[in-house]
């Protein structure tokens, strides 16, 4: 398929740029910082709301958390409902629209997204239980309708910016940047608001980061719009063809590269969101330092920044699939060791379950470069076996299944908790043997995590370098450096 322009120039560069041979300013910096731009969007409403949803209803406002447990999975039905309708609607619109399809939805998706972030954390801890439960509900599913209106086609976007496989891990690799930039000054900061000098969640304080942080990224949103480049055009031919919605479910499921692409951020977020409450309960009773407890994170997320400046080399040499699964054994010997290496409740035990938490970092930090790529090759994949894109259903569900893990996780991990003794109203001050639970708890997620991804890259998709070369020569498109 022949690259066709689908923007006519480019009024955001005051000189003029350089052009590739379809007319298309070439994919550089401003592409990747636009990009970035909008998981850092992104990130500045999902980071608050996978951190501290969890500790917010149960610790500040006052839902037990088996109850709790038990609302997160009734949330992810409507994660059944939203995500592959809204994936659905996108694909099947036919209408010519002045952003773009993608950056249209995301325009108006993201207004929504900061106000159903706000209503999130509205504080009210003197209401009864029903409307509590009520206010959770709602704003919960608000927000992740909201959040699916901008974050499916901000994904799907991927494999319309280029069809160049190095130009589509950089762009990826970008897109993880955007979104640790996000996570890392939110995760490691707020802990030191938000917590009080006993440990404790002071909870009327989240309101006002959902509303600045909100903010925020709708900016971020809308440097994104303005400065990306949609250069992959659906062929006339193909867009006659009517959308059929079951079709592209089947499709997906019969998509290997795709199911392999979805596995490994699924067990990621089954590990790391399903450890979040016992990681915050872990540093308040166990090390009973609660205000550092950012740091873990800020640690696994920096050893990406460490692949960056070889990432297109590392792309053309090995392949995307190749360097991640080499990646991930680092991550899970790294993970066996928090297992089974005695770290003690002191300043040494952190040091220590800092450094093993840095190395998992370095094992994951290569996949964390080039999975969104992996996922824009599944769509090319679904082109090449199929003959039809589908990437607002074919992202739809993969962004279902990542979204479902981060529903199941927190509500798998607290049902672990308290059957290890857990009690929400103790607050910080869980018994000692609780508190060594939690740090064990929080190693063996992580572990299963790291497995379950090593699974998913090295055994289920089936997109290594040689075969991805072969499939974008058969759709005409560049993969050179």
């Amino acid at each position: 398929m022949k690259l066709t322009r689908v923007l006519k120039g480019d009024n955001n560069m005051a000189k003029k740029p350089e052009l590739d041979e379809n007319g298309f300013r070439k994919v550089g910096l401003l592409d990747y910082l636009a990009y970035a731009a909008g998981d850092f969007g992104c990130n500045m409403s999902f980071v608050l709301a996978g951190t501290f949803f969890t500790l917010f209803y149960t610790q500040y406002m006052g839902i037990d958390s088996l109850t709790f447990a038990g609302i997160l999975v009734i949330l992810k039905i409507w994660d059944a409902i939203n995500d592959p309708l809204i994936g659905g609607w996108m694909d099947s619109s036919k209408k010519t629209f002045k952003r773009g399809k993608f950056k249209t939805f995301i325009f108006y998706g993201s207004f929504l997204l900061v106000i159903s972030a706000c209503l999130c954390f509205l504080p009210v801890p003197q209401a009864n239980m029903t409307a509590k439960i009520a206010l959770c509900v709602i704003g919960y599913m608000l927000w992740d309708a909201s959040y699916t209106i901008v974050n499916v086609p901000y994904g799907s976007m991927l494999s319309v910016i280029s069809a160049n496989a190095a130009d589509r891990a950089q762009l990826g690799a970008w897109r993880s940047v955007g979104a640790m930039l996000a996570q890392l000054p939110v995760q490691a900061i707020l802990p030191v608001i938000i917590y009080d000098a006993n440990n404790n969640l002071v909870g009327s304080k989240l309101f006002w980061v959902a509303l600045v942080l909100g903010i925020i990224g709708l900016a971020a949103f809308q440097f994104m719009i303005h400065n990306t480049i949609e250069r992959v055009q659906i062929p006339e031919e193909e867009k006659q063809i009517k959308f059929n919605y079951f079709q592209a479910i089947k499709n997906f499921f019969q998509n290997r590269p795709a199911l392999g692409a979805t596995i490994p951020p699924v067990a990621q977020f089954l590990g790391t969101m399903g450890g979040a409450t016992a990681v915050a309960v872990m540093f308040q009773s166990y090390f009973q330092n609660a205000r550092i407890s950012g740091v873990l994170s800020l640690l696994t997320a920096l050893p990406m920044f460490f692949f960056m400046p070889f990432l297109r080399k590392i792309v053309n040499k090995y392949g995307k699939k190749e360097g991640a699964e080499k990646g991930m054994i680092v991550s899970i010997v790294a993970c066996l060791l928090m297992v089974i290496i005695p770290i003690p409740a002191n300043g040494t035990g952190i040091l220590i379950f800092i450094l093993l938490q840095l190395i998992n970092g370095i094992g994951m930090g290569m996949y964390m470069c080039v999975g969104n790529a992996m996922m824009a090759d599944a769509i090319d994949y679904n082109e090449w076996k199929n003959g039809v894109r589908d990437e607002g259903v074919t992202y739809a569900l993969h962004s279902f299944f990542r979204k479902l893990a981060q529903g199941l996780g927190p509500s798998i991990g607290l049902v672990l908790m308290v059957m290890l003794g857990y009690n929400e109203q103790l607050g910080a001050a869980q018994p000692f043997n609780v508190a060594l639970n939690m740090r064990y708890l929080v190693a063996a997620m992580y572990l299963v995590s790291a497995v379950l991804q090593y699974i998913g890259i090295k055994y289920v998709y089936n997109l290594d370098k040689a075969t991805l070369e072969e499939m974008e020569r058969d759709l005409g498109r560049a993969t050179g450096n």
